[in-house]
């Protein structure tokens, strides 16, 4: 059957997986038709340790989507994260076309080329994806969009997101098992970047910095392009078993009073108040100040930020970031985020929710912790990745032949965050102000 104009994203986190089916209103803007989410149990650090549990995560979500939006999902751009996915910097240059008008087949030519100027990928990597940074039509530079300029020579360099064979096809897997396709791959800080950031931000230069469940993920971008990113092993999940090992209670109710009492910075805390918890299994009941839970919570906030203000550090990009900060996920929730990564990051910051929706349940997305799967269908709207089945629930949906995927070529991949030298040094600075909170007790 032809394709449709639906778009469908899927963000498989550790805490929790997201589905979301959307399509392009008049306006340019996303109209949201229908939405669904699970509790995931299945991932650790946004890398898959349970197949099983993955897939029962995926098709309740998919299940919840086409319920309310009355679409039968079959294809499906997902989000791809952790700490094996490295990008690199890769040059190309071709000649234009017979016409001397740049048109999308000189602009695939070039993308490949970027491809094939990668060497020594070892066979336990694969390419997810390549993005260009910029292109230099003849003697323009700077160009972000060459299509319909004239010259005789295009050149410029792409950013290359590659990742390890066996995890991405852990991913696939549990997609294919819940009888779904892969239509595409994207790298989550990009999806998150693209649907909190504000276009002069964007061109201004700023850092996306997406706090997840297992996973905090950083991204710089610089004139309107994505100049660097990183993964850290740090994140809200951490805040909660702090918690936990702090109160002496289970995670379920330590995440609950993590969300219903926590605050990152102690600074802004407006008053103390007791906050009392059930003992477990039948012990006595037990009480603290909100004032010890945030000297926890603070603690594991201020490393997050320490390791994100060395990332920005290594990159080389600190001095460009006139727009500041974007603070996105789930982790961004916490009162008091945004000024603790201000004091810590020295630059402006604000709460990243996603932008240029629209729809009757545009409110039941208006959340941080949307932002990736809102990037994921504004990246395939952006590069027409219309899901091919965007049938109505109540008829079957008729088959189509998967699409040959091209093979990736070799490359070496960069060091990942959690290689990071300076890492073993915040979390001294961590151990050192958690013992703030046993003082108290």
């Amino acid at each position: 059957m032809p394709k449709s104009n639906i778009v469908i994203g899927l963000d498989i986190g550790t805490t929790k997986v997201c589905v979301v089916v959307a399509e392009k209103d008049d306006v340019g803007k996303l109209n949201v038709l229908g939405k669904g989410r699970a509790n995931s149990e299945g991932l650790q650090r946004a890398t898959v340790v349970n197949i099983n549990k993955t897939v029962d995560a995926i098709s309740k979500a998919v299940a919840d989507a086409e319920r309310e939006s009355s679409i039968k999902i079959k294809g499906v751009n997902v989000g791809i994260s952790g700490a094996h996915v490295h990008c690199i910097y890769s040059n190309s240059e071709i000649s234009v076309n017979q016409s001397g008008i740049v048109n999308e087949s000189d602009v695939r030519r070039f993308l490949e080329k970027a491809k094939t100027n990668i060497r020594y990928l070892d066979i336990d990597h694969e390419i997810i994806h390549v993005i260009p940074q910029e292109f230099i039509v003849d003697d323009q530079d700077g160009v972000l969009d060459p299509i319909g300029m004239a010259g005789t020579t295009m050149r410029g360099s792409a950013y290359i997101v590659v990742g390890l064979r066996t995890k991405i096809r852990n991913i696939k897997q549990c997609i294919e098992k819940a009888g779904l396709e892969v239509s595409a791959m994207t790298f989550e800080p990009v999806a998150s970047g693209l649907a909190v950031m504000k276009e002069s931000e964007k061109k201004s230069g700023v850092v996306v910095i997406d706090i997840g469940g297992g996973t905090t993920e950083v991204a710089i971008y610089i004139d309107g392009a994505i100049r660097y990113s990183e993964v850290i092993k740090v994140a809200a999940n951490d805040v909660t078993h702090d918690v936990a090992y702090g109160i002496k209670a289970l995670n379920d109710v330590a995440e609950e009073i993590k969300i219903r009492y926590g605050c990152a910075w102690s600074k802004v805390l407006d008053s103390d108040e007791e906050i009392l918890i059930e003992g477990i299994e039948g012990r006595p009941r037990k009480s603290f100040q909100k004032s010890s839970l945030t000297v926890i919570v603070e603690a594991r906030m201020m490393e997050i930020f320490e390791l994100v203000r060395d990332i920005i550090k290594r990159s080389g990009y600190y001095e460009y970031l006139n727009a500041g900060v974007i603070i996105t996920g789930g982790g961004a929730l916490l009162p008091g985020t945004s000024e603790l990564a201000g004091e810590i990051l020295g630059l402006d910051v604000r709460t990243g929710y996603p932008e240029g929706v629209s729809g009757g349940i545009k409110e039941a997305i208006n959340n941080p912790m949307y932002a990736t799967v809102m990037g994921l269908v504004a990246h395939s709207l952006q590069n027409n990745l219309y899901q091919d089945y965007g049938e109505v629930t109540q008829e079957k949906p008729a088959q189509a032949p998967e699409p040959a995927t091209p093979q990736p070529e070799p490359a070496q991949p960069q060091q990942s965050a959690d290689q990071n030298p300076d890492a073993p040094q915040a979390g001294k600075k961590f151990v050192d102000r958690l013992k703030k909170f046993w003082d108290q007790l």
